[in-house]
C-alpha cells in the first residue's frame, strides 16, 4: 500500500485486518513510562491541515511521535495560504523538506489524491471534503473488533447527516468489507441519491433502531452546509435524536466527534456505559501508528512478509 486515500480503492478486508493487527501490537506502547518506539526514527511526517481539527490532528501527531518520527505541523491559518498560495504550490514548497509521509485534511474532495500526484511522499487522507475519511473508518472497525470481536453479521445503523459526511461513506464501505450489514437513516434531504448502490439499506426514520447491534450517530455538518436542509435543529432532534428512549441497553453507541449534545445524542446516552466514544479516540492513536508504519515500513516488504509486527519496532 503506497498511499491511504480511500477505503474504496485502498482497503480490502485483508488490509483492514492487517492494520487492526498492527494497532493491537502498538497498544502497550501507550502504557509505557516513555511512550516511544524507534520504528520510524529518522522519518519525517508532515501534517497538512486546511481545516480545524482536534482529534484527527492530535492523534496523527502523537502517532508519529510515538514511532519516533520527526513531525512538521502545517495549518493554513497564519501561512502563505492567506496570501493566496494554492494547494499545489504549498505542497511543492513543503516537498523541499523531503517528508516521508504527508497527512492531509482539506475541505475539497479529491485533494488527497492530487497531493499524492504532486509529492513523492506517502499520503494519508485525513478527510477531503465530503468524500472520505479512511483512518476514521479504520479506528471505528478497530474499536468494534475490540468490543464485539468479528463484525460478520453485525447490524450497524449510521444515523444523521449522511449527505455531508465523509465518515459515513468510509464507514459504510469498511463495515461491509468486514462482513457487517449497514443501514443508514436520516431525513430524506440528508441522504444522498442512489446511496443503496454502496450496498447499504436506507431508512428515513429510526423506528426500528433497536434492531441494531451498533448505533453510529453523526452530527450536522454545518461547516459544509450552504443551504437549509431542515426546518430546525429542534425538529431534527425530535425525529432523529438517539436517546434513552430509543437506545437499547445492549447496543453499542458510537460517534466520530465532536458531539452536539442535545441534538444528535442526548446527554444521558453520551455518558452511558454503552458509549465507546472515548475508546474511539484512544484507538485513533494506535490505528494511525499502524497506518504510518504500514505505509513507511510495511510497503517495502515483499508480499506476504511482515504479517506480525517486527520485534525491533517495539523496543527502543
Amino acid at each position: 500500500m503506497r498511499h491511504l486515500i480511500s477505503v474504496e480503492h485502498d482497503l480490502d478486508r485483508a488490509r483492514i485486518e492487517r492494520i487492526v493487527e498492527l494497532a493491537t501490537s502498538f497498544e502497550e506502547v501507550g502504557n509505557r513510562p516513555i511512550k516511544k518506539v524507534p520504528a520510524l526514527r529518522g522519518r519525517t511526517v508532515l501534517n497538512l491541515f486546511y481545516e480545524v481539527s482536534t482529534r484527527t490532528r492530535s492523534s496523527f501527531e502523537l502517532a508519529a511521535k510515538r514511532l519516533s518520527a520527526d513531525v512538521v505541523n502545517f495549518a493554513a491559518s497564519g501561512s502563505s495560504v492567506e496570501k493566496g498560495e494554492s494547494l499545489k504550490d504549498t505542497v511543492l514548497t513543503l516537498n523541499a523538506h523531503k517528508p516521508d509521509a504527508i497527512v492531509v485534511r482539506t475541505p475539497w474532495a479529491g485533494s488527497a489524491d492530487l497531493v499524492a500526484r504532486w509529492s513523492g511522499a506517502a499520503v494519508v487522507n485525513a478527510g477531503d471534503g465530503k468524500h472520505e475519511h479512511p483512518t476514521q473508518a479504520l479506528l471505528d472497525v478497530y474499536t468494534l473488533v475490540r468490543k464485539l470481536g468479528a463484525l460478520d453479521g453485525a447490524n450497524i445503523w449510521i444515523v444523521g447527516d449522511i449527505l455531508h459526511s465523509r465518515v459515513a461513506r468510509s464507514n459504510i464501505l469498511a463495515f461491509q468489507r468486514m462482513g457487517a450489514n449497514v443501514t443508514v437513516a436520516g431525513p430524506p434531504t440528508l441522504i444522498p441519491r442512489d446511496l443503496e448502490k454502496l450496498g447499504c439499506t436506507v431508512r428515513y426514520d429510526i423506528e426500528d433502531l433497536r434492531e441494531a447491534d451498533v448505533v453510529y450517530a453523526l452530527r450536522m455538518q454545518n461547516e459544509r452546509i450552504d443551504q437549509p436542509f431542515l426546518p430546525s435543529l429542534r425538529e431534527y432532534a425530535k425525529r432523529f435524536q438517539v436517546n434513552g428512549r430509543n437506545l437499547g441497553p445492549r447496543q453499542v453507541l458510537m460517534h466520530p466527534g465532536p458531539v452536539n449534545r442535545g441534538v444528535e445524542l442526548s446527554g444521558e446516552v453520551v455518558d452511558s456505559p454503552q458509549a465507546v466514544i472515548t475508546a474511539q479516540v484512544e484507538g485513533g492513536v494506535v490505528v494511525r501508528m499502524a497506518v504510518l508504519y504500514e505505509l513507511l515500513e510495511g510497503a517495502s516488504a515483499p508480499d506476504g512478509a511482515q504479517r506480525t509486527l517486527p520485534t525491533q519496532a517495539l523496543h527502543a
